[in-house]
């Protein structure tokens, strides 16, 4: 499944950019973040820091750790999927998801995702459709992020970097289709962990050729620069099908973890 042919993509010169950032990043409160009064980060920039405080803050991370181990120890081979929250059922992407989710369901694999709409709900659904298990692990945002409805059950975290730490964690790779910002960000934090040896091996995913294609574009450009050495480009595998992302997952597996896998 492919997506939709874009006809009036339009790159844009310096000047468009700088006038984009103007309008909607310089300002010192953008509309989508977390209220004041509830944001953990706000209290954490703006209230002195006492030990106390630096202490309640400490335990609070510390449970919600505890509860992510505590929930998710028990899972089964899992694999999570990544991907935008804005696409709508019978989008392309949103499509696309939903059959990866159902692809790796009925291979045996439960399914992680964030939790919330777009991508993620369709990775649900499809998972759901097949009979797998299939989690959310949903971090409490005011726009575009509550538990979707296909998912067998949902956890919240208030913690962004907790809940990234459970997704691989308890992952054994990581299927990352289109997205935007936060999609990005859990794909360069894994690339990083890999690059440093932090986690490996680790099969990280991106599915759909187009889509990434601008991606591969300034990575080559980055190379060039000087900041990628050869071996370090190639470091994800881009796919065009579930299928062939669920083969390549089996390919990098033990022969025991292979086994333990039930297909539907």
């Amino acid at each position: 499944m492919c997506a939709k042919e874009t006809t009036n993509f339009k790159r844009l010169t310096p000047e468009e950019w700088e006038n984009a950032w103007q309008q909607h990043w310089k300002k010192a409160q953008l509309d989508y973040e977390l209220p004041i009064n509830k944001s953990e980060e706000h209290k954490f920039l703006s209230e002195k820091r006492t030990p106390e405080k630096e202490k309640e803050r400490l335990e609070r991370i510390t449970q919600e750790f505890e509860m992510g181990f505590k929930k998710l120890g028990k899972l089964g081979p899992a694999v999570t999927i990544f991907g935008s929250a804005r696409f709508k059922p019978g989008e392309p992407y949103y499509e696309l998801s939903r059959e990866t989710g159902k692809a790796f369901a009925k291979a045996g694999f439960t399914v992680l995702t964030g939790g919330g709409p777009g991508a993620m709900e369709a990775a649900n659904r499809g998972a759901n459709e097949a009979g797998g298990p299939n989690y959310g692990l949903n971090i409490i945002l005011p726009k575009e992020q509550a538990p979707n409805p296909y998912v067998t059950e949902s956890f919240e975290f208030n913690y962004f970097f907790i809940r990234k730490v459970m997704l691989v964690k308890y992952s054994c790779a990581y299927i990352v289709m289109p997205g935007g910002l936060g999609t990005l960000d859990e794909l360069f934090e894994a690339a990083t962990l890999i690059q440093c040896n932090k986690i490996g091996p680790f099969p990280l995913i991106l599915v759909g050729g187009k889509f990434w294609k601008g991606l591969r574009d300034f990575v080559a450009f980055m190379a060039e620069e000087g900041v990628f050495s050869p071996e370090e480009i190639g470091f994800s595998r881009i796919v065009e099908t579930p299928e062939e992302a669920i083969e390549m997952v089996l390919a990098g597996l033990p022969q025991d973890f292979k086994e333990s896998l039930n297909p539907l």
